[in-house]
């Protein structure tokens, strides 16, 4: 799983589906993520123009994958239900991503297979650092697992005050 994450994070640019104006989401958490990185990132939601992080709107919100200006060097984190994160591997996949995040509880049987088949990377399962109850791994989660992966990539980022 560590060379599908180091390749993730050797995009260029990234996206994050489910990106969410709620605080308490993980849409809103896992995009704040890469604001704090510093990481170019374009929030992906249908029905949002924007995505307020403390007292800062970012208007760049996209509707849809298709709708990415650089889908090829784009790495998409997925924080969706498994039903729509399917959906949405599908329209990844069209559109050329090239790898793929999906945060715990955003993907099922199905949708991991197809994303683990159909893309150079995909970040997912039930490893990780993070830690459910009775000590189980949730899964691999950018929130946690994030950080390792920029730095095996080799890439550099500092913490961002736009937030």
């Amino acid at each position: 799983m560590e060379a599908a994450i180091k390749r993730f994070f050797t995009s260029p640019t990234f996206a994050v589906a489910g990106a969410s104006n709620d605080a308490s989401k993980y849409g809103h958490k896992v995009f704040a993520w890469y604001i704090e990185h510093n990481l170019p990132v374009t929030p992906i939601n249908p029905r949002l123009s924007s995505i307020r992080l403390g007292s800062t709107d970012f208007p760049t919100v996209v509707p849809d994958i298709a709708s990415l200006s650089r889908p090829t060097d784009t790495s998409l984190s997925i924080v969706t239900p498994p039903a729509v994160t399917l959906k949405l591997l599908r329209e990844a996949k069209d559109v050329g991503i090239p790898a793929v995040w999906m945060q715990p509880g955003s993907f099922d049987d199905e949708g991991l297979e197809f994303a683990r088949t159909e893309f150079q990377a995909a970040v997912a399962g039930f490893e990780g650092k993070g830690k459910g109850k009775g000590g189980k791994g949730e899964g691999w989660c950018v929130l946690v697992d994030g950080e390792m992966g920029l730095s095996r990539a080799g890439r550099k980022w500092e913490s961002c005050s736009r937030l």
